[in-house]
């Protein structure tokens, strides 16, 4: 984080009127509690995996022997599908876990600091599709740390408040999540909230047909029917965010 946080100042995307550590104390409480929930889940994905290999169950482990490179390759991206991709996928599309997720969207200033500004209810969430996938594709413990190292780097990548040239992030964007390519997603209104689920690889956004584009200079963060940002700052506001009424956001169409 402190990385990013540092090239952000260097090349930012957009110059923020804000006090950064003030934007910033949020989102680190919820990044501590992601951080401690998954820690004292963590014996949990590490029996699992044991399971899993024990007793050759999952799809790694009922596919022909193949090269160790391949299998660690295959491992990780069928990982981000199961603990990233759908994970997100179902939390917009069911009202109560979108009003969970909502603590994510409704950061004004997305920056590197909005990676993980997780409800505690989300990171228990995404740890059990995570959980899921050990079982389903049979992995090793190696590999899921493998994939959630990656997948912190990734997520701390693409929510940095940084401007890569755009034929740069255009052409990262057809195999890896970019930071324009995920920063749509965190467009405040209908479709393109609704699309980028992916966490480290697009292929499948562009392969579930939810990939999007958006010009990065025209983007507003944040949700449109949830507009108080003072609200949307406070940690005790953001705690009682699950249980408000569910509103979804405006399609783009309908308020034209």
């Amino acid at each position: 984080m402190a990385f990013f946080w540092l090239l952000e100042g260097a090349v930012p995307l957009f110059k923020f009127n804000y006090k950064k550590w003030e934007h910033a104390a949020p989102n680190i409480f919820f990044t501590l509690t992601t951080v401690v929930i998954n820690f004292a889940l963590a014996f949990l994905l590490l029996n699992s995996a044991d399971w899993v290999m024990a007793n050759d169950f999952g799809i790694l482990n009922w596919l022909p022997e193949m090269p160790l490179w391949l299998y660690i390759i295959l491992g990780v991206f069928l990982m981000d599908f199961f603990g990233a991709y759908l994970a997100h996928f179902v939390e917009h599309k069911v009202p109560m876990l979108w009003m969970v997720h909502l603590v994510h969207h409704s950061d004004h200033k997305v920056d590197t600091t909005t990676a993980n500004r997780h409800h505690p209810l989300e990171s228990v969430i995404r740890f059990m599709f995570t959980l899921l996938g050990v079982f389903v594709i049979g992995v090793p413990i190696g590999i899921v740390m493998l994939y959630q190292s990656m997948s912190l780097v990734a997520t701390q990548f693409t929510h940095a408040n940084i401007k890569l040239p755009k034929s740069v992030d255009k052409i990262m964007s057809y195999v890896l999540v970019s930071p324009d390519m995920h920063k749509v997603h965190h467009h405040y209104m209908l479709p393109y909230t609704d699309s980028n689920y992916g966490n480290i690889f697009s292929v499948w956004d562009r392969l579930l047909g939810t990939y999007m584009d958006f010009d990065r200079e025209k983007l507003i963060y944040g949700v449109d029917v949830f507009p108080d940002e003072k609200a949307n700052g406070n940690i005790k506001e953001l705690l009682k965010q699950p249980f408000k009424k569910y509103e979804r956001p405006t399609i783009i169409s309908e308020k034209d």
